[in-house]
């Protein structure tokens, strides 16, 4: 015969032995206690014996147990109060209770697990079923042991993602001040004319961006920029494009750098529509991202009020004439950076001495009230006319408070945010 090694059908019997249950016997019968006792010992467990549930109760408060098998019936206290008080003593972890009883009636046994028992024995209590029961009772325990066990992870996990969400909440409020340094100036003149600038964000971070510069002497441009999306990847990209429509770096300027479509009083720059595609062909062909943005922006003749406009996916620039009427202009057009080869068509108007005109982002006209219900372009108009006795400043405060009453004083969802230009030749 040929020798081989013999391997467990179970492998669990290769992993060393758990550490052995405490077990707390309770009856008043000191043979009861002895006879129950041997059996357990045998099996592996450790073993405590009390005469009295007052001596048992002591017991379990200064060394909780894992299992108490206690008797029913007892001098002082009873089996079932003794249960209820060990059950009122604060703990991690839990104690199986088994009931000794010589009643067998189904009334006593319902009164026995209703007052927190979880098993009963008859006596005499039969080994192979004690040893059952105690077994049964031992798997339950290991399932709130590794309940427990979970619990004290998933603690020390939140405490971690609390320290984490401290240090990006205290990153998010920095973050949010820089982009407030985006809008330094929440009016600025150009000439007699001006521009008033809007910006309310609803988070830490947003994705919209307003602003203004001079494009050359006499001549403004005006932009309305809305990121898809929230947060801090919004918020990067609006860093960029705040760069890319800066004064402050005109070489770098998308409407000034390399423009050859227009000489403007000695600096060339691009119309609105080449903008907007130099920015979809940025958007498709280097950052790569998938991330989109809307636009309006505008160019402003300060000497002949002549403007013209390119409207991206924003909603629609609107003129608020002198004499109260209010105009809508474009037709939509396709967002910045989702459509290769997209084309955006040019928009012209004239402003006439006093007109003003409106960029401004969906945050506004998607404000929802109460019932959900969007403003709109409609409700925007409104607001505007019931307010255009107000100067620009005024009229984009009212025009907040207006958007804020609609919602009931709660947060904003989306940014809000617009520019303003009041026109005076």
């Amino acid at each position: 015969m040929h020798a081989r090694s013999f391997m467990p059908s179970d492998p669990s019997r290769l992993r060393p032995k758990a550490v052995s249950r405490h077990v707390l016997i309770v009856d008043d019968s000191r043979a009861q206690r002895r006879v129950l006792a041997l059996s357990l010992r045998r099996w592996g467990y450790r073993v405590t014996e009390a005469a009295t549930g007052a001596e048992a109760l002591d017991l379990c408060r200064a060394d909780p147990v894992d299992i108490v098998l206690s008797d029913w019936m007892m001098p002082g206290m009873s089996g079932l109060d003794l249960c209820r008080q060990i059950r009122a003593i604060p703990r991690e972890g839990y104690c199986y209770f088994i009931l000794l009883t010589s009643r067998s009636g189904t009334g006593e046994v319902v009164d026995g697990l209703d007052c927190g028992a979880d098993d009963y024995l008859v006596k005499p209590v039969a080994a192979g079923e004690l040893r059952a029961r105690l077994r049964a009772g031992e798997r339950i325990l290991g399932m709130q042991t590794e309940l427990v066990e979970q619990n004290h992870l998933l603690e020390d996990a939140l405490d971690e993602l609390r320290k984490v969400y401290a240090t990006l909440d205290g990153d998010l409020i920095e973050a949010r001040k820089l982009q407030q340094t985006l809008v330094r100036e929440r009016c600025r003149p150009f000439g007699r004319s001006s521009a008033t600038l809007l910006m309310r964000q609803s988070g830490h971070v947003g994705g919209d961006l307003v602003g203004c510069f001079e494009l050359a002497t006499r001549r403004v441009g005006l932009y309305s920029v809305d990121v898809s999306g929230h947060g801090v990847a919004s918020a990067i990209l609006t860093a960029r494009l705040a760069g890319l429509l800066s004064s402050a770096s005109p070489d770098q300027n998308f409407a000034l750098t390399g423009g050859n479509c227009y000489r403007c009083k000695g600096r060339q720059t691009w119309p609105p529509e080449m903008i907007a595609k130099r920015f979809n062909e940025m958007m498709l062909d280097d950052l790569q991202v998938d991330q989109y943005f809307t636009m309006a922006y505008a160019e402003i003749d300060l000497d002949t009020g002549r403007a013209e406009l390119v409207q991206a996916g924003h909603p629609h620039p609107l003129v608020l004439r002198v004499d109260g009427q209010i105009e809508s202009l474009g037709q939509g057009g396709l967002p910045i950076g989702l459509l290769e080869g997209a084309v955006h068509d040019r928009i012209e108007t004239r402003l006439n001495p006093g007109d003003r005109l409106f960029l401004v982002s969906d945050g506004v006209t998607e404000c929802p009230d109460l019932l959900g219900q969007e403003l709109g372009e409609d409700g925007l108009i409104e607001i505007l006319r019931a307010n255009a006795c107000l100067p620009s400043e005024a009229l984009l405060e009212a025009l907040v408070w207006t958007l804020a009453e609609r919602m009931d004083g709660a947060d904003f969802r989306d940014d809000v945010s617009g520019i303003m230009f009041d026109y005076a030749p």
